[in-house]
């Protein structure tokens, strides 16, 4: 035990109807990156947040630097030297870099908070880690990246010695991704543990040491990451092979469905035109700022349009917000699920029912029963892992909670789904489930367009792609022509 930072020994937690942990172990080494890897839902959050103070365990012991520890809140976990990062960035925008690192540790000159120490500390910790940001720039003027760095930052200020990193790349670029792991590889080399949670399998050859994997909140495995493969991690992950990561069907194309015409909207889009055939599934690509989700949210009415035509089936449509797109039976999966596509703090059923209220209201009374039968319904076709109609969906796993905002639009009599990062944060069982259910709508001839930042997905399940560069469509692919270098090509290709 000397030479571990931590060590989760049998660690056990339920919530009402789920047992979250059932006796699961983790440990971690000075100077590693130990990657915590499974599907949603596995166990993953749970754990780290019990390591973290969020939550108390059940059963089992926490060690750390070889001290039994009991963690009754956050606080007491930081004073132990333990900090997490998460997905969701937790800084305050309209303070300073040096106000957010020592936010509530501020040092003090008397009455007042010495500013000069506070940003030269601060600027002795960006240096450290190489990063040339100013102290004193309000966080609302960064990108997630460099944001990203002002969390790690944090971290440093408090000396801790236990960073946990959750999906830390989910919203960054290929090139922002190298800067972070760069730091992470310098903190590695200052003696720190990194506990780092990703879905992104591949970026683990770069900074793993060593990963270990959940399932239904059971330990499976804990593995060098020299000794193993991506297809044995995903293995032990899902508990079953699977046989194709993009599950890809050949239909013939048909008929246009849907015809974008000269699309304007502000600055970020600029006279974009495509189309969506019957039996096909139009990829989106290009880089971060490419205009993708704004073009998504000018076509669905979430966004004012300036100018352009859309067409269904042949016939203009006039859309100008969403109850317009949802009446003509277009419809959006949006980027940010929790914000624009569920009320998480609702059951199961009530979100599933939202956009389809005609269909379980008696003069203006909601008939419960009818949406339960209709949640059940959804739950059976696309798999749901929740334990009842009434569970609230903030307390869901990701891949769980996207299945629901899929889900409710397929009551409705569907022409076309525009799917904005539908596998953002969600596991690789989960994503192979959104590939299929895109398949199945190409079966049905409902037209299918969606937006991805990763291009080995773009390559694996469009069968068309548009690149975007600067709010424009540079380039229109066909599958069989198309490659990650010609899309890059394109989508640095300004006009």
């Amino acid at each position: 035990m000397g030479d571990l930072l931590a060590e989760l020994i049998d660690i056990s937690k339920s919530f009402p109807g789920v047992k979250a942990l059932d006796h699961v172990n983790f440990d971690l080494k000075p100077g590693e990156v130990h990657a915590l890897v499974g599907e949603n839902g596995s166990g993953k959050s749970t754990l780290m947040k019990i390591l973290s103070g969020v939550y108390t365990k059940d059963e089992g012991k926490i060690i750390v630097n070889g001290q039994e520890v009991e963690f009754q809140n956050p606080r007491a976990a930081q004073d132990m030297g333990i900090c997490i990062i998460h997905q969701e960035l937790n800084l305050c925008r309209h303070l300073s870099i040096a106000e957010n690192i020592y936010l509530g540790r501020e040092p003090y000159q008397g009455l007042f908070v010495n500013q000069r120490k506070q940003i030269e500390d601060t600027r002795k910790i960006l240096k450290r880690l190489d990063v040339d940001l100013d102290p004193t720039t309000r966080v609302s003027e960064l990108t997630v990246s460099k944001q990203q760095m002002v969390e790690i930052g944090k971290a440093i200020s408090t000396n801790a010695k236990i960073i946990i990193m959750d999906e830390p790349t989910s919203a960054l670029t290929i090139k922002e991704i190298d800067e972070l792991f760069k730091i992470i590889h310098v903190l590695k080399q200052e003696g720190h543990g990194i506990i780092y949670i990703s879905h992104r399998l591949d970026e683990l050859a770069s900074i793993a040491d060593r990963v270990t994997v959940i399932r239904d909140g059971q330990h499976i495995i804990t593995m060098d990451y020299k000794d193993t493969t991506q297809e044995k991690i995903i293995r032990y992950m899902v508990g079953r092979e699977l046989k194709e990561k993009f599950p890809r069907i050949k239909t013939q194309a048909g008929e246009i469905i849907f015809e974008v015409k000269n699309l304007t909207a502000r600055k970020a889009v600029k006279n974009v035109s495509f189309q969506v055939r019957e039996g096909e599934i139009l990829g989106i690509a290009g880089l971060m700022g490419a205009g993708r989700t704004e073009t998504v949210r000018a076509i669905f009415g979430a966004d004012k349009k300036e100018s352009g035509q859309l067409f269904l089936h042949g016939k203009e449509i006039h859309i100008h917000k969403p109850l317009e797109a949802i009446e003509a039976g277009v419809f959006c999966v949006p980027e940010d699920r929790k914000r624009d596509g569920l009320c998480i703090s609702m059951p199961v059923y009530q979100n599933a029912t939202l956009p389809n209220m005609e269909k379980v209201t008696v003069n203006g009374i909601v008939n419960t029963r009818k949406e339960i039968a209709i949640a059940e319904e959804m739950i059976n076709e696309l798999t749901i892992k929740t334990p009842t109609v009434s569970q609230t969906v903030k307390n869901l796993s990701g891949g769980n909670q996207q299945k629901v905002v899929v889900g409710k639009w397929l009551v409705k009599p569907a022409h076309v789904i525009l799917f904005d990062e539908p596998t953002r944060g969600i596991d690789v069982g989960a994503k192979v489930d959104i590939y299929n259910l895109m398949n199945d709508l190409k079966k049905k001839g409902i037209g299918v367009a969606f937006v991805s930042s990763e291009l080995p997905e773009i390559l694996g399940m469009a069968d068309r792609i548009v690149v975007m560069c600067e709010g424009r469509v540079t380039a229109e692919l066909d599958a069989s022509e198309a490659s990650q270098e010609l899309i890059m090509q394109y989508a640095t290709q300004y006009m």
